[in-house]
């Protein structure tokens, strides 16, 4: 029987107020009052009371991709239909524009890169493979990209699996996925981990060690990630060594204090998500299915060590939150992470962002930790 995701918020939120998950948190400036709530529309579980919101103020490396995307005058995707919301300018775009102004160079370099094709019996994905210098054995890295589900494809989130086969010496396939509404819940989820039986079977043809196996997934694709670690533990096969969960969708409510306190943040606000989840669950009863609301899994005992990095300017910090509470309640080791003065999709904008830079070696740092052994300890 599954446990709703309200019954869930309750019993994992008193574990962090109470200290019984620590959350690490980088330097950076403390929140202020100031960002206004969410005005128009009801979230995913229906409206909720008006409470008074913070923000913390962006660094100014953070801000300056803020006002570049803010020049490249990209409508809001809320008001767009899919097709057309796909066409507007993403953060990946701003920080190239940075990167050009300081005369930056890219993308980051990595020894062969390789578009393939990962054959599914519901059709082709497009897939990279990041591939480091040398013969291997590499271990592998299965990374997801975001997007809400709707947007962004494998050029969108190029960046983070370029570092990540540098900072891990790994290789990393970077997989896509059918996207909604063309394609609804569990369609995407369902090609993730096609993704992965294919990647336990096909990663030795670019010398990964298929035996050392683990997940990064960010925003909607951290929620795949752990998705997937749900689903092979389900089939009782492989699982991975370890999982990177960066910003993940953990529920598909939206009443949450970082919900309230970031319900106008930029570039991930409120209203989107609900649009996400709109264009997403094809239901009302897709909205409790445990791989796509996580924290109405009965358990997620069993799954594999676990990292997850949130941004303390984001509606998602606290689904970040209660999953660690709740990983480490049902026994998985995990650590988290927040930082602060930075936003949603940060992560992959190391060239311009330091800590963005910093999370990428933190997360490679666990990573190395638990698969140069084979243990996933």
């Amino acid at each position: 029987m599954k446990t709703s995701s309200a019954c869930i918020l309750q019993s994992v939120a008193p574990l962090i107020l109470a200290g019984v998950f620590p959350v690490l948190a980088a330097d950076g400036p403390e929140p202020a009052v100031g960002e206004a709530p969410l005005k128009g529309g009801e979230v995913a579980d229906g409206p909720t009371t008006p409470e008074p919101a913070t923000t913390a103020k962006p660094d100014a490396q953070m801000q300056t991709v803020l006002d570049k995307l803010a020049g490249l005058g990209g409508k809001p995707i809320t008001e767009l239909s899919p097709e057309d919301a796909r066409k507007q300018p993403s953060p990946a775009d701003a920080v190239k524009e940075v990167m050009s102004d300081q005369g930056k160079k890219g993308p980051e370099k990595v020894a062969k890169v390789d578009d393939i094709k990962i054959k599914l019996g519901t059709g082709d994905v497009d897939a990279r493979v990041y591939k480091p210098e040398g013969d291997g054995p590499f271990p592998v890295i299965l990374y997801i990209h975001g997007g809400g589900w709707v947007i962004a494809d494998l050029d969108t989130y190029d960046a983070t699996p370029r570092a990540l086969a540098n900072a891990v010496n790994a290789v990393v396939i970077s997989t896509d996925y059918r996207h909604a509404p063309e394609h609804k819940f569990p369609s995407a989820h369902q090609d993730c981990f096609g993704a992965y039986a294919w990647t336990l079977q096909n990663a030795g043809k670019w010398g990964g060690d298929t035996k050392r196996v683990a997940l990064v997934g960010e925003s909607a694709g951290g929620n795949m990630a752990a998705a997937v670690s749900i689903m092979a533990q389900d089939k009782e096969m492989q699982m991975p060594l370890h999982q990177v969960l960066v910003y993940p969708v953990a529920t598909t409510s939206m009443d949450s204090p970082s919900y309230k306190e970031h319900a106008m943040a930029k570039p991930l606000n409120a209203e989107m998500m609900k649009w996400f989840f709109d264009q997403t669950l094809a239901n009302p009863v897709d909205r409790e299915n445990h791989e796509i609301n996580l924290l109405g899994a009965k358990t997620l005992a069993g799954l594999p060590t676990t990292t997850i990095i949130t941004a303390d300017i984001d509606p998602l910090r606290s689904d970040g939150e209660m999953l660690a509470a709740k990983l480490k309640a049902d026994g998985v080791k995990v650590e988290l992470k927040n930082y602060q003065g930075v936003t949603h999709e940060f992560f992959g904008m190391g060239a311009v962002v330091d800590k963005a830079k910093e999370a990428v070696d933190f997360a490679a740092g666990r990573l190395n930790e638990a698969l140069k052994s084979g243990s996933g300890e």
